[in-house]
């Protein structure tokens, strides 16, 4: 039975959600096919048809988080409230729909090189955006530079606040961050 384009649109997009959420859970390694045509409610087959592979089904769900975590931000947000919310333990609690660039990183040296341009794009996303947030009296290259600095901080912030086993020595890591991104 053939599926009209518009379910075959359906299917991917849920298999993609499905996809990046579990990723993000549970990284890249620990997820695997069964587990993402069970999540998506869907077949192998329909998956396979789909993309073809599981590494371009990876590949396209890591670009599909990136552009969408990317769209939920109101371009008005402020920087200083955008660094407020990505350091809240709101956000480090929330693994599963949080940032797929702290959930990810540590996965990316050992993707295929497809991947990792795909990831690569969001991180220069993500450094735009912020760059685009600092004074614009601030030559543009100093702007790129501490654009940078302040992505790494918010995604290893993050990344530390949610590898330790200590609540509060968590919480005083992404204090400590965004006061320091305040100053």
């Amino acid at each position: 039975m053939r599926v009209s384009k518009e379910q075959a649109a359906s299917n991917r997009e849920r298999i993609l959600k499905a996809a990046s959420r579990l990723m993000r859970e549970r990284g890249i390694a620990g997820v695997s096919v069964d587990a993402l045509t069970e999540a998506a409610g869907m077949t192998h087959g329909s998956l396979y048809s789909q993309f073809g592979s599981r590494e371009r089904l990876v590949e396209e769900a890591v670009a599909h988080v990136i552009e969408a975590k990317g769209q939920e931000v109101p371009e008005a947000l402020a920087l200083s409230d955008y660094v407020s919310e990505y350091l809240s333990a709101a956000h480090r609690d929330r693994v599963g729909s949080g940032c797929p660039l702290a959930a990810l990183c540590c996965e990316m040296p050992r993707q295929s090189k497809a991947v990792r341009e795909r990831f690569t794009a969001g991180v220069k996303a993500m450094t735009g955006w912020v760059s685009g947030r600092i004074d614009s009296r601030v030559r543009q290259g100093r702007r790129d530079e501490e654009a940078l600095a302040t992505v790494a901080s918010l995604v290893g912030a993050l990344v530390l606040a949610r590898a330790v086993s200590d609540p509060r020595l968590s919480d005083d890591i992404l204090r400590a961050t965004r006061n320091r991104l305040d100053a």
